[in-house]
């Protein structure tokens, strides 16, 4: 009996090869398409004047009165009893008639100017007259850049948008300009971003070979696509969206009506990360609580959360006693207790996992479910500890931080700019996964995430965005899914009604009882009482 070949599962490499051949055969019908056009081009243009005649001869005929009707037919018939007559006379007639086809059946399109209008001009001028000053070298003979020159030479490219501002340029730059130095670097992009216009996002691209700046206007990122399940794998989290041209994935998503591709940042975390932790910097109402908010929503999947808020403001109070949420401490005490916990926990998936693999065995099952700490704004509860005398509760983050990558331990830590100096050096080394949201301080954003971004912040962005990197990789921009907390009375009815949905249902007494947290921690009070009602009823 002949075996049957398996059906082959369709794999990242095969996808990218059926995207490929799909993109050359899409190319292959536009070339054909276009050959095509430029091979019928005579027979078009004569079919549309013939078009246009026939249209301008039944026009004529109603416009003429019926009283003047008969002798026009007359002179027609003569007409054509002449030419008929005529040597050549057929022959000619059709020339004739052909010749005024393709007269009236012509492309009268206007052609596309091929320069800049004035006002373009003076914008390219105005620009290139800026740059003159950290451009120009007194000892240049043939300088790129003076005074009074000319900016044909010195714009590789240019566009223009429907606005009729900068969207695309291409600037040469003499040799001698040191593009290798960040200050430098800095007055220059600082410069383009004040001429070109401030209320958008610039990407800049240094060609240092080339000696070429190109200057990019970056369209805004999309800031109202609400929290809903993404289509990742166990271990991977969409932190926020991007550019198409910073990633080469994209997720499926509802976007009202809608459903549309968005570029993602997944972080990947468990054994194999580089990257197993976590820091999101911010000022206040910059989104960190969402980030942490929407993080939480998508681990709760395949994982347990531990949530410690520093903030006291009940910001995730919807999470309480639900499936998988192990505790949410709002006071020092609970906190304390929470993250000693951990570190025990962390210590005995650790052991555990060792003892197996020296007996050749698989890792136990209760290591290999992920688990999660989240804190929102340490810092408070370092305050706290000093002033009552005891331990700060980031030092009990060590052990997780250290070993929680092989322990299957993940921490997310989320604080404000104000208390940036209270963070533990454990944390500051070990969370290679860095967030920075709302508005910032260029040295503010650098210091956080290691390297400057290469787009120009903007004076005003809404809550959630901000910029991401991942260890050692690229900076990218980032716009934190809205998954607000909908116990809130300012959340609408669309957003609560969209984290309801991705909630996991309430834990039962049984299953309460066979988590290893303790029952003794404190539990945060809800001071939201009323939409946590108004809620809780439009969940059920």
């Amino acid at each position: 009996m002949v075996r049957r070949p398996l059906p082959r599962i369709l794999s990242k490499d095969s996808a990218q090869i059926a995207r490929t051949q799909l993109a050359r055969s899409r190319e292959l019908a536009r070339t054909a398409a276009d050959s095509a056009t430029d091979v019928l081009h005579p027979l078009i243009t004569v079919t549309r004047g013939l078009r246009l005649l026939a249209a301008a001869g039944r026009r004529r005929w109603a416009d003429t009165p019926k009283d003047k009707r008969g002798p026009l037919l007359f002179f027609v018939a003569s007409v054509f009893l002449i030419v008929a007559l005529m040597p050549y006379g057929p022959l000619l007639a059709l020339i004739t008639v052909m010749a005024a086809a393709a007269w009236h059946g012509r492309d009268r399109t206007p052609p596309a100017p091929e320069g800049p209008d004035a006002s373009q001009t003076e914008r390219l001028q105005a620009l290139y007259e800026a740059l003159v000053p950290y451009f120009a070298g007194a000892d240049d003979p043939a300088p790129l850049y003076a005074h009074g020159g000319e900016w044909e030479k010195a714009y590789a490219a240019h566009e223009f948008d429907d606005a009729g501002r900068i969207g695309h340029l291409v600037i040469r730059y003499p040799a001698y300009f040191p593009d290798g130095d960040h200050q430098a670097r800095a007055r220059i992009e600082q410069l383009l971003t004040v001429k070109a216009g401030r209320s958008r996002e610039y990407h800049f691209a240094w060609d240092e070979e080339g000696n070429q700046l190109t200057v990019t206007a970056l369209a805004p990122l999309p800031a109202d696509i609400p929290a809903q399940r993404f289509v990742t794998a166990p271990g991977e989290t969409v932190l926020g969206f991007t550019d198409p041209s910073e990633v080469q994935r994209t997720l499926p998503l509802s976007y009202g009506e809608e459903r549309i591709d968005v570029p993602p940042v997944v972080w990947r975390t468990g054994i194999r990360s580089t990257e197993p932790h976590l820091l999101a910097m911010g000022h206040p109402g910059s989104g960190t609580s969402t980030l942490l908010r929407s993080i939480a929503l998508q681990t709760l999947q395949y994982g347990d959360v531990l949530i410690v808020d520093g903030g006291g403001t009940g910001e995730y109070a919807c999470l309480t006693g639900r499936e998988g949420v192990l505790a949410v401490e709002c006071a020092l005490p609970g906190a304390l207790a929470s993250l000693e916990w951990a570190a025990q926990e962390t210590e005995r998936r650790l052991i555990a996992i060792n003892l197996a693999r020296q007996a050749g065995d698989p890792p136990p099952e209760d290591t290999r479910r992920p688990l999660w700490i989240l804190l929102d704004r340490p810092s408070v509860f370092a305050h706290l500890a000093t002033a009552d005398g005891r331990k700060d509760p980031q030092t009990l983050l060590q052990v997780p931080l250290r070993h929680g990558r092989a322990a299957n331990v993940t921490v997310v830590v989320a604080e404000q700019f104000d208390s940036a100096e209270a963070l533990s050096d454990a944390v500051r080394q070990h969370t290679r996964a860095r967030v920075v949201l709302g508005t910032a301080e260029p040295q503010q954003v650098e210091a956080v995430l290691g390297m400057a971004p290469h787009t120009t912040p903007m004076a005003q962005v809404p809550p959630g965005r901000g910029y991401a990197r991942l260890g050692s990789g690229p900076v990218h921009r980032l716009q934190v899914p809205r998954t607000p907390d909908p116990y809130d009375d300012a959340t609408s009815d669309a957003d609560r009604q969209a984290v309801l949905e991705l909630l996991p249902p309430r834990a039962t007494a049984v299953g309460a009882a066979n988590l290893s947290k303790p029952a003794d921690l404190s539990k945060p009070t809800d001071k939201k009482a009323p939409v946590a009602a108004e809620a809780m009823a439009a969940e059920s």
